[in-house]
């Protein structure tokens, strides 16, 4: 009788602890159809470029300073999560949110807010800072060459970061730094800084809260 019980019971926590983020409300942006990945959707402005894996759906920097951004939607309130990985602690890079328009200058830095990534740097320029206006609480990157989790949740003006499962912002936003003003919604968009160093992201998606 033990036997017929233990491996049901068994089978539901090992479904509990296997979620997704599919299965949490998340939608992939950087789609995969059969095993290929695409671009489809996302557009590039300013100088360098994103190189993109097809088969691992990796996307490398290259060159800079330039804006590898989601054109299919704005969003308002969401939960953005991915992975990235730098190449040295140098490396600089940046995780925007809520572009308000289309890129054609470089005017978007000055109206949308950056997570940062640069180990490197310190205080409000540091890994998982909303750059030029918040520092994180502490350091929870793993180290360089391995993949870091980014959880950045945007709902009405308060910003949270969670990196590698440790909350290390939450702050209610507003007009700091280099940031003017924000909007209300936006893009969302992955920063290529220079030819030096380079960032790789994997696995991002998104769940709008409504």
């Amino acid at each position: 009788m033990m036997k017929r019980y233990i491996f049901p019971i068994f089978l539901i926590v090992l479904q509990a602890c296997s979620s997704t983020p599919e299965k949490e409300g998340f939608e992939r942006i950087l789609k995969e159809h059969d095993g290929v990945f695409s671009k489809h959707g996302w557009n590039h402005y300013g100088p360098g470029y994103f190189e993109l894996d097809k088969e691992t759906g990796v996307l490398s920097s290259y060159g800079g300073m330039g804006l590898f951004w989601y054109s299919v939607s704005k969003y308002k309130d969401f939960v953005l999560e991915l992975e990235y990985k730098c190449s040295e602690s140098k490396t600089n890079s940046g995780v925007f949110v809520r572009v308000p328009e289309v890129p054609s200058s470089d005017e978007y830095i000055y109206h949308s807010f950056e997570v940062q990534i640069n180990d490197d740097g310190e205080g409000i320029h540091k890994t998982a800072a909303v750059y030029d206006a918040e520092p994180p609480s502490h350091d929870a990157s793993k180290p360089t060459g391995e993949w870091n989790h980014y959880r950045i949740t945007f709902l009405g003006k308060r910003i949270q970061v969670e990196l590698n499962g440790e909350k290390v912002v939450d702050w209610e936003a507003e007009p700091r730094g280099k940031v003017a003003d924000f909007a209300d919604e936006g893009y969302i968009g992955l920063q290529n800084h220079d030819w030096d160093t380079t960032v790789s992201f994997r696995n991002i998606y998104v769940k709008e809260l409504k």
